[in-house]
């Protein structure tokens, strides 16, 4: 069964974006847009991860978490804190939470988190921890999501942090066109204030260093719209 999450959000924009990204890692996703609805829900119902924002209308995310742990719920708990909100990030630990992100923040480091709160809380619980690291591959690019590691043709390929998340993004869509403002959501963050010629530079230079496989996967560009990852033509959907 797909391990259930609950994201309590009221911006409709993030909200959006957590909710489609995770439920394409393959996670059961709940958005509840409202303090008082969300303390409820968590209250009643059974989630193996919470994502929490702070700033919330009806109640606030540290009066939430208070009242989760207070009730004896250990559900772990990932806080949403502002941009360089230190006593928020000391509140929210203060108060029982597992990890914090702090806005604008990419789907990629989101997910990451995500992952680790949850196969640390599986040690925790005594649950069997999966026995093989995730890898996809295609052709002779080979990506470890988990590591931040690129191998292409047998070499690993110095990928900045960034880079990768680009590369993530595409791989893990074949054949879709992704828009430079997908890409400037999901990799720098929804409230990123910095111009889509960012993405042009990574593409660029993934696209250098993509080219030292013999077998590799193509970044095209879809002209005035953005980019899509292309599989060389002998090769199946990736593993």
């Amino acid at each position: 069964m797909p391990q259930k999450i609950l994201v309590i959000e009221d911006e409709p924009t993030l909200a959006r974006l957590l909710s489609y990204n995770l439920s394409q890692e393959g996670y059961d996703v709940t958005v509840i847009d409202h303090g008082a609805e969300g303390l409820q829900t968590a209250m009643q119902r059974t989630f193996d991860l919470i994502i929490l924002d702070i700033m919330l209308p009806g109640i606030n995310g540290f009066d939430i978490l208070s009242r989760l742990r207070q009730s004896g719920i250990t559900t772990p708990v990932i806080v949403l804190t502002a941009r360089n909100a230190e006593e928020e990030v000391v509140q929210g630990l203060k108060r029982g939470a597992d990890d914090y992100i702090t806005k604008p923040f990419g789907v990629a480091e989101l997910l990451a988190r995500v992952s680790a709160v949850l196969r640390r809380t599986s040690l925790e619980d005594g649950k069997p921890a999966e026995s093989q690291e995730k890898v996809i591959t295609i052709g002779e690019l080979s990506i470890y999501p988990e590591k931040y590691e690129v191998i292409l043709s047998g070499e690993i390929v110095s990928l900045r942090p960034k880079e990768f998340e680009v590369l993530l993004y595409l791989v893990q869509r074949p054949g879709m066109v992704i828009t430079r403002d997908d890409l400037m959501n999901v990799v720098w963050g929804f409230d990123y204030i910095g111009g889509q010629r960012t993405v042009d530079v990574h593409v660029s230079s993934l696209r250098k260093k993509l080219e030292l496989g013999q077998n590799s996967v193509q970044i095209e560009s879809i002209r005035g719209v953005g980019y899509k990852l292309v599989r060389p033509k002998k090769l199946g959907a990736p593993k």
